[in-house]
């Protein structure tokens, strides 16, 4: 594990387009799919990754919480399966099912979707508008494995509330940090 930051790509760049195999249903996600009226939030996640042990229960308390206000959200995994067979899509299928995920959970295969977003770290999370123009990259909230705080989602949902009721989002945003991504390669 290499503790890895997320890269923070500009605020007001596009979301980038993608179409992914949806774990659960088994049917596809789009990002055009995926984008509820007034946005959608993309969450790069896995299975393996402590980081994401840690908050995946706050992620799936996320999407029970903003069903039906107007965001979409959509989970995808682009670690490199084959050296990390608890990432493979039948193992992610079982996380989204034990945990309860209500949102399309997407395996990137080729990692040109992760590579496309700048996702660098799991959790990685980035918040679009219904424009699909960033409003919000970063971490769920300052909780991490062992330093004792609470896992909120107090900063993305902040983001989440101001988004889905036409407020200003802080620009002052703190980067989510976890497991690197699991490249193919070592890249």
């Amino acid at each position: 594990m290499v503790l890895t930051p997320s890269t923070m790509p500009e605020l007001g760049s596009l979301a980038p387009d993608f179409n992914l195999p949806d774990v659960v249903s088994g049917g596809t996600v789009s990002r055009d799919g995926a984008l509820g009226p007034k946005g959608l939030l993309v969450m790069f996640i896995c299975r393996h990754c402590p980081y994401v042990k840690h908050v995946q229960e706050e992620l799936a308390r996320l999407g029970h919480d903003y069903s039906g206000r107007g965001i979409g959200l959509v989970a995808i995994s682009a670690n490199d399966a084959a050296a990390h067979p608890e990432d493979a899509p039948d193992r992610l299928r079982e996380q989204a099912e034990e945990l309860g995920f209500n949102f399309p959970y997407a395996y990137d295969e080729t990692q040109e979707v992760a590579r496309a977003y700048g996702a660098a770290c799991t959790p990685d999370f980035f918040l679009y508008d219904r424009e699909r123009r960033l409003v919000y990259r970063g971490q769920l909230d300052d909780s991490r494995p062992r330093n004792d705080r609470p896992v909120t989602g107090r900063d993305l949902r902040g983001a989440l509330d101001a988004l889905i009721m036409g407020k200003e989002i802080a620009r002052q945003q703190q980067p989510s940090i976890g497991c690197n991504i699991k490249w193919k390669g070592g890249a």
